[in-house]
């Protein structure tokens, strides 16, 4: 089988497939190693089904999102975009090694020479002039030695850990979501959905973590994604940890289930139709890279003339790491960021010349991390990621060393940021 090529991304999720396609469609080699068995990272493998937060830069994230739902019709969101991601790397003849994990990596003079991963066949070497970190827990950075940072600073706590599953058997009568902690919802017998939560974990009836059940509907009749789940002081980058999580988030399920079940009209015959394969992880590892961007940036709307990613927007969506619920202070919505900029050297590990990162692990902290780490903001760093790299190819193979005009007009940012 094949071992060099010109770029080697490590994460098939949403950043990964973006870098891929940008850097497949400019002509260079380029394979993507996948741990999983399907390409789509949150998309599929965690069962995400919202794309979240907006980018005026989208290019491909957009074609990837039209992709996805043009097969909503006859698929679930989570099956369609299991074939849609698939059909756009193979028709861009992207490289694809699926079920393959990292194990090692060669380091030579600022620069990735190598890296093994292991199959079922045995462990291969494959080598690049170029490389992606788009592993999401930053796990090709972390070999390779870069500095990285974990969880709050004041205590390394990190965003707690979730299944999203959906549920089906709703009356088609009964049209209640609920999107974040100030959606206050009537039941119309005199009760409040959010109240009622809030009861319900204080009494034991729902998990202690869990004080909001979020409903979002999916387009499906009398089905809606859940998003309720939540195991907080877990690091998942230990593997002692993954299988009790997996246990202890799937019984908070069935309380879940059952709490809807015998306390919202019209959801008494429901049942789960669908989960998450993995452990929904929301924040692991951050690359430390030439700028780390903070909630600061984000508040203020900051711009840059690096810009790779141009005005962003997501609130500071941090789940408590430490109790129920999303809102870290106070019960009611995240801080608002607005409009900002993500700069090329947020994607550049510092004392590496032939490495990016792309995706919630680039170089921020843990308050920016919150908002920079949804879909859409992740496909347009992988968009950049992957002409960026291709660039590098294509010139003096250093990351650092190309001109940051010719990538933005080749991702669509403009002059004035």
């Amino acid at each position: 089988m094949k071992t060099n090529y010109d770029l080697i991304i490590i994460g098939a999720g949403p950043a990964g497939i973006a870098a891929a396609l940008a850097a497949a469609r400019s002509g260079i080699d380029t394979l993507i190693v996948e741990r999983y068995g399907c390409v789509g990272g949150g998309m599929t493998s965690m069962y995400i089904r919202p794309f979240l937060g907006s980018v005026t830069n989208i290019n491909i994230g957009r074609e990837i999102e039209q992709n996805v739902n043009l097969y909503c019709d006859r698929m679930s969101h989570v099956e369609a975009a299991k074939y849609a991601l698939t059909k756009l790397l193979h028709d861009s003849t992207v490289n694809v090694m699926l079920q393959a994990s990292l194990s090692s990596v060669k380091v030579e003079n600022r620069k990735i020479i190598s890296i093994e991963v292991t199959t079922q066949s045995g462990n291969i070497e494959l080598t690049a002039k170029q490389f992606i970190d788009a592993s999401g827990d930053g796990v090709l950075s972390t070999m390779a030695g870069c500095k990285v940072e974990i969880g709050r600073t004041e205590d390394g706590l990190m965003q707690p850990t979730s299944i999203m599953f959906t549920i089906e058997g709703i009356e088609p009568w009964q049209e209640l979501v609920c999107q974040h902690e100030e959606h206050y919802q009537d039941l119309g017998d005199g009760r409040e959905y959010l109240d009622l939560c809030h009861k319900a974990c204080a009494s034991g009836e729902l998990p202690s973590t869990v004080n909001i059940v979020r409903l979002y509907k999916t387009g499906h009749t009398g089905e809606r994604m859940v998003n309720a789940t939540q195991l907080n002081k877990v690091d998942p980058l230990k593997p002692e940890n993954l299988f009790e999580s997996e246990y202890l988030l799937r019984e908070q399920i069935h309380s879940v289930v059952s709490f809807l079940k015998n306390n919202i009209p019209g959801m008494a015959n429901i049942r789960v139709n669908g989960s998450s394969s993995t452990l929904g992880i929301r924040e692991s590892r951050r690359v430390i890279g030439d700028y780390v961007l903070t909630a600061e940036d984000l508040i203020a709307g900051r711009k840059f003339d690096d810009a790779i990613v141009h005005d962003a927007c997501f609130p500071l969506d941090i789940h408590n790491p430490d109790g129920p619920g999303q809102a870290v202070d106070e019960e009611g919505c995240p801080k608002v960021a607005h409009p900002y900029d993500i700069p090329y050297r947020c994607l550049t590990p510092i004392g590496f010349d032939n490495l990016l990162v792309a995706g919630r692990c680039i170089s921020g902290t843990h308050e920016a991390h919150s908002s920079y780490r949804v879909m859409r903001i992740c496909m347009a760093m992988g968009d950049a990621a992957g002409h960026a790299a291709t660039l590098a190819v294509n010139s003096s193979n250093n990351t650092r060393d190309i001109d940051i005009k010719e990538l933005q007009k080749l991702i669509n940012i403009g002059n004035n940021n």
